[in-house]
């Protein structure tokens, strides 16, 4: 797995997990879509740890300023 994500993509996705977990925590949001939001926010920390995104690797896209 070569790093498809830049430093920048992996702060947004921090910030969107921990609203997505915020959300849900505060009861914001519940159920099925509370959830969601939860696996969501996992698969961004994910994503944003090991630096690659399997989607962009599909649509050969990379934030990385290495891979340009």
């Amino acid at each position: 797995m070569k790093a498809n994500m830049g430093t920048t993509d992996k702060i947004i996705r921090f910030i969107l997990a921990a609203v997505f977990v915020a959300l849900y925590v505060t009861n914001t949001v519940t159920g099925t879509f509370g959830i969601a939001l939860l696996v969501f926010a996992g698969v961004f920390v994910l994503t944003s740890v090991i630096s690659f995104c399997p989607l962009y690797t599909l649509i050969g896209f990379s934030s990385c300023p290495a891979n340009k």
